[in-house]
């Protein structure tokens, strides 16, 4: 049947559209943070608990990713991605009508479930339907999808936010409309059908490169995220930059990393997966540096271009290079721990970087934070090198 053909349009506008929302749930409602802060200013420690308001699903994202990734196989791909966009929806939504700011954060904790069950089930279905280059190509769209859809929520949050930080809240029931798409066009894959391959990489080696990619996914998150959670706090102290320019500045570094993983595919082909990533990291330290550097918001606005051509390339390449060494029967277990994994970089990012920031201010932050991606990049090309090294004497 046709609308069971994975390459039929409907079926990749429907995977495209329901990978955005992932980026929404943070995208949306970071430019509404400093006027968030200012209305519920008679709360105690209103400032930590404004931004938890924007971590806190990345924490249960971490928490569903566990137990998405053992569902995921007993109940089908697509009820469960079902199941999740309809609970995003309803408590994406919340916060426009609910007036507890910590009736905010649990509304919050619920869409953090959520997403853990979109971004595990629509990741799981591509991995399913499609293989080899085409599979590598189509997350390179997918991550292109994303960044452009954080682009366009980014950018209308911001312009929504500078009337009522509540409007940005709304954005979320976009997923009615994608949940329409995917309960008409997906389709469950039949696993028996799926190829059933057992995976070269030997045991031991794909175990120790799964925690590798486990362990750079939460790393460079923690860096990263310093670009959501500080950005409209970091332009308003320079340049004292509205909830609008602030999510303009963060449509186009979403844009610049759709630019990126749109030629994933093609880099793909020239390249191994942990070259992709040493470039990447690199990318992203040399943004966070002239982000950290910056004394305006052109200066800084150049440092997020670039460190998001660094996102937009390292996201499509950690899910392919874990789908490509696993086995089939494990692949939706192995994407929920990367799902943990990635989201729970994003929750401690604040908790790391805020004690941080009261010491030595925003700047070094961001500085420090390009430091330790910089590192992380002479780690991983040490390693790279001194392999290479051993397996040529061998």
């Amino acid at each position: 049947m046709k609308r069971h053909n994975p390459d039929s349009f409907l079926i990749k506008a429907t995977l495209l559209l329901t990978s955005t929302l992932t980026v929404m749930a943070g995208a949306i409602i970071a430019p509404s943070l400093p006027a968030m802060q200012e209305h519920f200013a008679d709360v105690d420690r209103a400032e930590y608990l404004v931004k938890l308001a924007l971590t806190i699903p990345a924490l249960f994202i971490a928490v569903g990713g566990l137990i998405v990734g053992i569902l995921i196989n007993r109940i089908g791909r697509k009820p469960l991605l079902i199941a999740s966009t309809l609970l995003y929806a309803c408590t994406g939504s919340a916060g426009f009508f609910l007036n507890s700011l910590w009736a905010i954060i649990f509304s919050r904790a619920l869409l953090g479930l959520a997403v853990a069950g979109t971004m595990t089930g629509v990741m799981t279905i591509i991995t399913d339907y499609y293989q080899g280059q085409k599979r590598a190509s189509f997350m390179g769209a997918q991550a292109a999808a994303m960044g452009f859809g954080g682009m366009v929520f980014a950018a209308v949050g911001g312009i929504s936010a500078d009337f009522n930080w509540r409007f940005p809240f709304l954005i979320y029931l976009f997923s009615l409309f994608v949940l329409v798409l995917i309960a008409i066009a997906l389709y469950e894959p039949e696993l028996s059908k799926i190829s059933t391959t057992k995976n070269r990489t030997p045991p031991r080696l794909a175990r120790e490169s799964i925690g590798i990619i486990y362990a750079l996914a939460m790393i460079y998150m923690v860096a990263y995220y310093l670009i959501f959670v500080q950005l409209a706090f970091y332009l308003k102290e320079i340049s004292n930059s509205s909830a609008a320019e602030s999510g303009m500045a963060i449509a186009i570094s979403t844009l610049a990393g759709a630019i990126a993983s749109s030629r994933y595919g093609a880099l793909k082909k020239r390249l191994d997966f942990s070259s992709i990533i040493i470039i990447a990291l690199i990318l992203t330290a040399i943004g966070q540096l002239i982000i950290g550097l910056g004394d305006s918001y052109q200066i800084v606005l150049c440092g997020l271009i670039v460190s998001g051509l660094g996102f937009g390339l390292i996201m499509p390449n950690f899910s392919n290079w874990l789908a490509t060494i696993v086995p089939d029967h494990l692949r939706g277990r192995a994407l929920g721990g990367l799902t943990t994994f990635i989201f729970l970089g994003q929750f401690i990012s604040p908790i790391l970087s805020q004690p941080v920031i009261q010491v030595v201010g925003l700047s070094r932050t961001y500085t420090l934070g390009s430091i330790l991606l910089l590192q992380m990049a002479i780690t991983l090309l040490v390693v790279k090198v001194s392999t290479a090294l051993v397996a040529e004497k061998i």
